[in-house]
């Protein structure tokens, strides 16, 4: 398996990145595409990479603060570009990134696609619960949503949870202020017959505290909300030292990885902005389950078991 990864997206680029991507490819037995300017990646190789990874070279560099889309299509052969567009020819299996999270999905958007019926990918965190894991989308990708885009997540979190996660019929649900049908905002009240006619196992509203109780195995909605409890929850594990409790360390982001953009034609993970060694390692430990897995194929066949049109074999 081959995973690439942006060596110049995040705070500790590339220096913690590659050294991410030498734990990963001892541990995972992967190869991996580091890429980004060739002279300080290869200064912090040191000749470690065993044959494994290779430096492919991207003379641009995306940042933090610039604009996604426009960044994107100003800077063809910046390293986020460079790395997704492996993915598109068929080079790499996945594509994992810490830099700027609107570039790598506008890179992701341009380059590879989406499934048809998908309208707007998301981005999937996996939240720490009282029995596992709980799939909560989306988590930053699009503040401002439709009820039917609620609904596309329902499919692809339930893709997740079935390919990767190995849940038969995963219990979704949509994260509002009470558990009857009839509580809600406009978003959610619309949502909710929306998901009822879905080829989902829909289990009706659930709440915040249902996130980290394992009530439901897949958690839908917006953006703005579910950043806000992923985030409200990293913090709340690091004031109370939560994460560095014995059985609790998946509390931190750093051992969960990355967040994976469901709804575009390749697997595409996205790293938190400081993530150091172990982060990256997590991360494209992520990419790989999810290529193993076969996620993109399955997410397109979810896709056309709701539209009810054949299902034709995808690229994974």
């Amino acid at each position: 398996m081959r995973i690439a990864v942006d060596a110049m997206g995040g705070d500790y680029a590339p220096a913690e990145v590659v050294a991410g991507a030498l734990l990963a490819v001892e541990e995972y037995g992967i190869e991996t595409y580091l890429v980004g300017d060739e002279a300080p990646v290869q200064a912090e190789l040191k000749g470690k990479s065993n044959g494994r990874i290779k430096v492919v070279p991207a003379r641009e560099v995306i940042g933090m603060g610039e604009y996604p889309v426009k960044a994107v299509r100003r800077k063809r052969d910046s390293s986020i570009v460079r790395a997704v567009r492996l993915v598109k020819e068929g080079s790499a299996d996945a594509v994992v990134s810490a830099g700027n999270t609107g570039a790598v999905m506008a890179a992701a958007l341009l380059e590879l696609g989406r499934p048809e019926g998908v309208d707007r990918p998301a981005l999937m965190a996996l939240v720490p619960n009282t029995s596992g894991y709980t799939v909560l989308l989306d988590v930053g990708a699009n503040v401002d949503i439709k009820p039917h885009h609620l609904a596309q997540f329902a499919v692809m979190g339930s893709a997740y949870a079935s390919s990767v996660m190995k849940l038969q019929a995963p219990r979704v649900g949509i994260l509002s202020i009470g558990e009857e049908e009839t509580k809600g905002n406009e978003l959610t009240l619309s949502a909710y017959p929306l998901l009822k006619k879905e080829a989902v196992n829909f289990i009706g509203n659930v709440e915040g505290r249902d996130v980290f109780n394992g009530r439901a195995d897949v958690v839908v909605c917006d953006g703005f909300v579910g950043n806000v409890v992923l985030k409200a929850g990293e913090g709340l594990a690091q004031a109370f030292g939560m994460a560095a409790r014995p059985g609790l360390e998946n509390l931190d982001y750093a051992e969960t990885g990355g967040a994976l953009l469901l709804g575009v034609s390749g697997v595409v993970v996205v790293a938190h902005g400081s993530s150091k060694a172990r982060a990256i390692k997590n991360a494209i430990r992520v990419a790989v389950a999810a290529v193993a897995s076969g996620l993109v194929q399955a997410t397109a066949d979810g896709f056309a078991r709701r539209t009810g049109k054949g299902v034709e074999t995808i690229n994974a």
